[in-house]
């Protein structure tokens, strides 16, 4: 998989629908849950693509701290179901908190993670701060890396 970071205006026609078309298969249809995806923070964010064979199979955005939460953020964090099988999603945030260095000049990084990828998250170097609660109908939990 070959992973690139782009800003919103370095996204292509092609790419920007297919991001848009893979996170609503995601979170979406697979995950059955009705939410606004487009919430106008898209522009604000870098975009981190993950591509295999000219498909993208693996995304999240990142922002600077305050675009999103105070902290910087990790967040639309998903692989393609029929990809998850490669570990793609280990590498995409990899990516993405070596990108939230070097493009924020920052170490601490928060996300909203879906509660059963705690363990995931932790090893990743993510610690759960506070209780969980329910967002879109999905159980979830803030996460901080220092």
């Amino acid at each position: 998989m070959k992973v690139s970071v782009k800003t919103f205006e370095e996204l292509s026609k092609k790419e920007l629908y297919e991001l848009l078309q893979l996170r609503i298969e995601v979170f979406v249809v697979e995950q059955d849950c009705v939410y606004q995806d487009l919430d106008g923070m898209d522009e604000n964010a870098l975009h981190v693509l993950g591509e295999k064979g000219g498909e993208l199979v693996a995304y999240t955005r990142i922002f600077a701290p305050g675009d999103y939460f105070k902290e910087a953020s990790i967040g639309r964090v998903l692989v393609k179901k029929e990809q998850r099988q490669y570990s793609y999603g280990r590498k995409i945030m990899e990516t993405s908190i070596k990108a939230v260095e070097k493009h924020f000049d920052e170490a601490v990084i928060h996300l909203s993670a879906q509660t059963y990828l705690k363990k995931f998250y932790n090893s990743l170097g993510f610690e759960q701060v506070g209780e969980g609660y329910l967002e879109d109908g999905i159980q979830h939990i803030g996460m901080t890396k220092k």
